[in-house]
């Protein structure tokens, strides 16, 4: 056993081409596993499936009654569309930031519809200030003042997006509550409030 480890020893400290060829293969085929293992459960907690296994007793059935769930045009936003980023460094961003949240779910802080009402504002106001923090990216990856024709909205939906566009505002600032009811509003800045809205 010892001359084993003294033959390995020596090997190591002057390994062979074949062997550091060896290594570079095998870190390699590594690396690519570890990757493609990854990127599968990154997607796989993008899922309806994932989110729901928390979220059935209390935002699921809210979305599903939203507009974003089932509409005319026949158009689906599941729960990563929302509240993840599609770039590389802001969707790692948020997904560590969501594992504080899973995490808060298991230890039993919002693991019932009655606990999770009782932090619902303040998880509002979290993904409130995320959102109007990156201008609302989410809701521009499928809404976009630019393509949007005017003409085919309804009145007043026309004259405030054309207006939100020239003021440079944000999609969550008009329209708070749009997959999820609203918390209790008592004690929101106004600029929190949510504005009422043509749909």
């Amino acid at each position: 056993m010892l001359r084993l480890l003294k033959r390995f020893w020596t090997w190591f400290k002057r390994p062979s081409r074949m062997g550091i060829g060896f290594l570079i293969l095998i870190s390699a085929i590594g690396g690519i596993l570890f990757w493609g293992g990854f990127n599968v459960a990154l997607e796989q907690t993008n899922t309806e499936e994932f989110c729901s296994s928390c979220h059935m007793n209390d935002v699921v059935p809210e979305y599903q009654a939203s507009v974003h769930f089932s509409n005319r045009s026949g158009v689906k936003a599941i729960c990563s569309d929302c509240h993840v980023p599609h770039e590389f460094l802001p969707k790692w961003k948020r997904k560590i930031q969501a594992s504080t949240e899973v995490l808060a779910h298991l230890t039993g802080k919002v693991d019932t519809k009655q606990k999770f009402e009782e932090h619902r504002l303040e998880m509002a106001k979290r993904e409130w200030e995320r959102m109007q923090a990156n201008n609302s990216q989410e809701c521009r990856n499928c809404h976009n003042f630019a393509d949007m024709d005017f003409t085919q909205q309804k009145g007043v939906a026309a004259k405030m997006h054309a207006m939100a566009g020239q003021e440079n505002k944000t999609c969550i600032d008009c329209h708070k509550g749009i997959a999820h009811n609203l918390p209790h509003m008592e004690g929101i800045p106004s600029g929190f409030q949510p504005k009422k809205q043509e749909e």
